[in-house]
Parts: structure tokens; C-alpha cells; sequence
């Protein structure tokens, strides 16, 4: 697949049906097929014998074919298979592909050219069940609701085709075909194009460590599996094996593909650590390179956010001391430690987890097993990250994984009060790494979000309700377990948005956004400088003070109490008068505690009491202090 010249706007995909002025070139590797023609079904039905090549690729030209026309690819016993590099499955995954004109679309984004990493505030979005709609169309109506938000960046869940119509998308198998039921390669680049004209980045979550068990032909295509590794979903893809180089290059342009035809401005790798690959340049750091070098072509600011279970930052190391060269990953560690001392959860690998002095380190260092032994995985994990920026670490209090797995989909808001649902948005919001909310976290939503499917072969769709019925029963001690197929499982999962114009969701929803803007606007709290962090804290009775500097001098000080009764906390040593800016039980907030912190903290060795679950904010009161260099 060959790459853009500069400034560039289409990824000139090698495979795939490419358009010319005189009609569309078909290319497919397929080195384990001895024939292949093409079958076009429509606007006229022709069947076109592809000349392959030594090296396992066929290739056929249909003069006069437009955009629209659909085909697929026959093999020499009668299989006909929808193409590897489809740009469109407008009928699902097992028909026909469909030519799609990647010109066609009037771009209106020109000026945009991304945002900085440290500017990236994040929202989470499921296309499927954010609206009414269902659909991309509905995020891009929400987009203004975004922006009073003070969200800078929209993370959308996977849209690479799947089969059926509900799922979460991580069980794609057209890696170039937006879903249909979303709205297709037309809808997605409306609602990527609406984002940067509304100044929001746009963030696509995409699987490079399978692909899902109906409709993934690719085996017969190619040899895109091997038998040498075994991932959580079954045969490991092929990324160092015989016959590995085209599987590489067919991922590494699907990252391109995306930045360049889609203009999206990151990309976020799903479940890196199931990527086998132990050849001397890992196809991370292949990606990496080839990813930021497009970037740079097209003169925009684009990323890659891994998730990572392996508390290894080589993922995020440059390349020049033996890194991957990915740019952040998600900071799992951070969300359990909150978690853990909010519920006292410590099911599966929260049994790690429940001390403040693991927040501490989460926030100071970043992973919190650095080395040392973790119980749930009986042996040492993890290296120090210390070493790393805190813009290397998307944090988080919720996501789709945690709602829906570590707590049988049931969100915070069902899980926690609302004064320690409060209490965790501060801390959130006052953390240095870059912060992320799942959607309707922002105003406590109290719908659930579960884990979904709509496969429609039979027994695999009956074998799939079993397994998750099996492996998170236990969960679901007090409620039915909500059947992955079943309808309702989805549409329950459908955000209600009459919610954030009631209380309590109206006043959590005002606290969000009143903590957003104080984050954005006081630097001390938005750059990203863990090494001018510092927290001191108590195990018994909980509590924690967290200092947020810059280079000014000045700081801010977040108090928190997260135990069940007041507690009066002694202020360190201070560099002058701090104003309080906000306090989780101001009445504007929701229910007012007794208790009510100082005004003002003028001295060194102040005392502030706060009710139980509750944090308080200090900025400086003489200036909110200055920008300064990330790290």
C-alpha cells in the first residue's frame, strides 16, 4: 500500500478497488488462492479472472465502473468472500463490498491541524447506544453539548464492520469499512469533520490483536493467523511469522488509512499486550514510525494511545532508549487504586489494589506495580514509569471494560454515593496525566452499559451468551445476568439523555463543568508534570493532599477525605495565600454537609476539616500561576 504525498488528502490504498478516470482497479493478496476472479453484482452483473502475481497477489481492471458498484472475490471452488481492504460492507459482513470514491466527500477542516497531547480532555463514546439514533449522526447533534463541557477530544469506540448490528465493534472484521448501521464511510466522515470544525480531536478506537468469529475470511486469503501464539480470542495474528510482512503492512496502513482518508487525529490500539511479535522491530514501533511520519507529511498533530496490561514502558518509550514509540496509554493502575478505596471492590485484580498510598503512587509515578509482586498474577509485574510524562497516561475513573466486566454494568452512580462520585471527578480532573470520562459519567447516568452482541450464526451467538454468562455470572449476585444477544440488553444500555435536567445528574453534571473549566484555566492543573506533584496521605483514617505545581512557584492543593467520618487536615508548608475555588459540598452541588471548609488558607500549618467524602480546592489567590514546559 503506497503512502500520500504531502498534504495529501487519500491514502492511496495498494489493495482494494481503487478508482481511476477510466474505471477501478481491483488488487488482493491472496497468496493461498490459486484463482481469483471478481464477481460484479451490481449496477450489471460481470465476473472479471484477476492475474496473479509471484507474489501471491491478483490483480483485474473493470473499465467504466463507478463508485457504488458492488463485488466480490471468487475462489476457484465457487467461495465468494467480501474484500480484505472493502471500503463499504453496505449489506454485512458476508456480502458484497461496495467502490467507494474516497474523493467524494467535501472536507471543510482544512485549517485544522489537531491538538497537543497535553490539551486532550477525552470522552468515551459507543456510536450505538450515545443516542436515540444510534448512529454518528448522533454524536455530531451532541457536539455542542460537548463543548459547554469542555471536552477538547471525542474517543469513539470501534466502527470497523461487525457482524449483525449491536456490538461493541471489538469483534470487526472489515478493518477499512465503517458499520453500516452507524452510517457508513459518509456518516463518519460528517461527524469527523463536524468535530474539527466544533475545535474537538477526534480519537478512533481500533483492534489490532484479532478480529471477530463471524464474517473473518482473512485466513482464507492468507496465512494473517498462526497456531505459534494463543491471545484471549483464540489464534494470534501473524505479525513475525512466515509470511508475515503483507500482514504488517495490511495493519500499519489501516493506522494510515484512518489519519489520511478519515482525518482522524489519534488512534487508540485496543489490548496491545495480545500482540505477539518477537522480531527484532516490533510492528508497534514500525506503526509508530510510519504513523507519525504521515502525520508530519500532512503537517497535523495526530497520536497513538495504547492499551496496555503490561505496566511496561517500553510501550511509551522513544525509540532511541529501545521504546515502542507510542505517545500514552491507558493508566489502568489509577483506576483501581480510586476504585478499590471508593467501593471495596477487591474481586479479581482488585485484590491488588485498596491503599491510598496507591493513588499516591499512581499519581506521582504512574504504575503502581512497577516490579514489585502482585497477588492476583503470582509473580512481580510492571517496571518503574517514573522516568515517564504524566501526558503519557490517560486516567480515568470509568470505562466500557469496567462497566461492564470488573462490575456486571453497573456504572459509579450505582456503585457509589453521589458525594464520593464527586470526590473521584476531583481527583480526576486534578490528576497530571491527560483525563478521560465514558460517556454520561459527566452527570452520573443511570443507565447500564453491558456488553452486547448480535451475532447471527446460531450457535455462535448461543455459545458467546453462554461464555459471558459463565465467566461474569458471579457478578451479578443480585439481578439476572443480561443475555450479550438479547435485545434489550442493548437498548437498556442507551444513554437517557432527559437525565442531566434532573436531580441529582443536573447538579454532578455543573460540578463537571465547573471542574473542567478550572482545570483548563489554571496551569498548575492542566500541564501534565508529575515530577511537580507531590501527595501526602494517611492509610487510617484516609485521606490525601495532592500539590499541583509549576514552574511560577505557585501551587494548588486538592484536600481530600475519603473516609467515612470529618477529618481536620494539617496543610504543609505553604508559599502564600490560597483561595478556596471549590468544594464538593457547596450546595450548588447537590446536599450540603455540616461541615465547610476555610475560605482562605493564609499560613503554613493551617488546619481545613472536611465532612467525610469530600475534597477541597486551593488555587493561589494572587494569580492562578503560569504556563510552563510539559513533561
Amino acid at each position: 500500500m503506497g503512502q500520500s504525498a504531502p498534504g495529501d488528502p487519500v491514502q492511496r490504498l495498494e489493495f482494494g478497488a481503487s478508482l481511476t478516470s477510466q474505471g477501478v482497479l481491483f488488487r488482493v493478496w491472496a497468496p493461498r488462492a490459486k484463482e481469483l476472479s471478481v464477481c460484479i453484482s451490481s449496477p450489471e452483473a460481470a465476473i472479471l479472472r484477476m492475474e496473479r502475481g509471484a507474489d501471491g497477489c491478483f490483480t483485474a481492471f473493470a473499465r467504466g465502473l463507478d463508485p457504488g458498484a458492488e463485488y466480490m472475490y471468487q475462489f476457484e471452488d465457487g467461495r465468494r468472500r467480501p474484500d480484505p481492504v472493502s471500503r463499504c460492507q453496505p449489506r454485512g459482513v458476508h456480502e458484497a463490498s461496495q467502490v467507494v470514491d474516497p474523493l467524494a466527500f467535501g472536507w471543510t477542516d482544512g485549517d485544522w491541524r489537531g491538538l497537543p497531547l497535553q490539551d486532550l480532555i477525552i470522552y468515551e463514546i459507543h456510536t450505538g447506544t450515545f443516542s436515540s439514533e444510534g448512529t454518528f449522526a448522533g454524536i455530531v447533534e451532541r457536539i455542542p453539548y460537548l463543548r459547554e463541557l469542555g471536552i477538547t477530544a471525542v474517543e469513539i469506540m470501534p466502527v470497523a464492520s461487525f457482524a449483525g448490528g449491536r456490538n461493541w465493534g471489538y469483534d470487526g472484521v472489515a478493518l477499512y469499512a465503517p458499520h453500516t448501521c452507524y452510517g457508513g464511510p459518509a456518516g463518519f466522515k460528517r461527524m469527523v469533520d463536524a468535530c474539527h470544525r466544533a475545535g474537538l480531536a477526534v480519537i478512533l478506537d481500533v483492534v489490532y490483536n484479532h478480529l471477530g468469529p463471524e464474517g473473518n475470511y482473512l485466513a482464507e486469503y492468507g496465512p494473517y493467523f498462526t497456531d505459534r501464539y494463543r491471545g484471549a480470542w483464540g489464534q494470534a495474528i501473524n505479525f513475525d511469522g512466515a509470511g508475515s510482512d503483507p500482514v504488517r503492512r495490511f495493519f500499519i496502513e489501516n493506522a494510515l488509512y484512518w489519519l489520511t482518508e478519515y482525518h482522524v487525529d489519534a488512534l487508540r490500539l485496543d489490548a496491545i499486550h495480545e500482540i505477539f511479535d518477537f522480531g527484532a522491530v516490533h510492528v508497534l514501533r514500525e506503526m509508530a514510525d510510519a504513523f507519525h511520519r504521515q502525520a508530519r507529511l500532512l503537517g497535523r498533530e495526530a497520536w497513538l494511545i495504547a492499551e496496555s496490561d503490561l505496566n511496561d514502558p517500553r510501550v511509551i518509550n522513544p525509540p532511541a532508549i529501545g521504546g515502542h514509540g507510542l505517545d500514552a496509554q491507558w493508566h489502568d493502575d489509577f483506576h483501581h487504586a480510586l476504585h478499590t478505596l471508593l467501593t471495596g471492590d477487591h474481586n479479581g485484580y482488585f485484590m491488588d489494589f485498596g491503599r491510598i498510598g496507591d493513588l499516591a503512587k499512581a499519581l506521582t509515578q504512574g504504575f503502581v506495580y512497577d516490579g514489585g509482586r502482585s497477588e492476583y498474577r503470582g509473580r512481580r509485574h510492571g517496571a518503574p514509569s517514573t522516568g515517564n510524562s504524566g501526558r503519557q497516561f490517560v486516567v480515568f475513573n470509568q470505562n466500557h471494560d469496567q462497566i461492564a466486566n470488573a462490575d456486571a454494568g453497573r456504572r459509579l452512580s450505582q456503585l457509589a454515593s453521589l458525594a464520593q462520585q464527586k470526590l473521584a471527578a476531583a481527583i480526576l480532573w486534578c490528576a497530571p496525566a491527560l483525563p478521560m470520562l465514558f460517556m454520561g459519567e459527566e452527570f452520573g447516568a443511570s443507565t447500564p452499559f453491558n456488553y452486547f452482541t448480535s451475532f447471527t450464526e446460531r450457535a455462535l451467538a448461543e455459545a458467546v451468551s453462554e461464555g459471558r454468562r459463565r465467566e461474569y455470572e458471579p457478578f451479578f449476585t443480585d439481578r439476572a445476568f443480561p443475555d450479550p444477544q438479547a435485545a434489550q440488553t442493548f437498548v437498556g444500555s442507551r444513554i437517557d439523555w432527559a437525565e442531566p435536567a434532573r436531580t441529582p445528574h443536573r447538579e454532578l453534571l455543573a460540578f463537571n463543568r465547573r471542574l473542567i473549566e478550572l482545570r483548563k484555566s489554571t496551569p498548575c492543573l492542566a500541564n501534565s508534570r508529575k515530577d511537580l506533584t507531590q501527595v501526602s496521605f494517611g492509610e487510617e483514617p484516609r485521606w490525601m493532599i495532592v500539590r499541583r505545581g509549576d514552574l511560577s512557584g505557585l501551587d494548588a492543593l486538592l484536600l481530600c477525605n475519603l473516609s467515612e467520618k470529618s477529618l481536620t487536615l494539617t496543610v504543609g508548608e505553604q508559599s502564600g495565600r490560597l483561595a478556596l475555588a471549590l468544594y464538593t459540598g457547596e450546595e450548588t452541588f447537590g446536599p450540603t454537609p455540616s461541615v465547610m471548609p476555610p475560605a482562605t488558607i493564609e499560613k503554613t500549618g493551617a488546619s481545613v476539616e472536611l465532612a467525610s467524602f469530600t475534597a477541597a480546592l486551593y488555587l493561589p489567590a494572587t494569580g492562578k500561576g503560569t504556563a510552563d514546559d510539559d513533561r
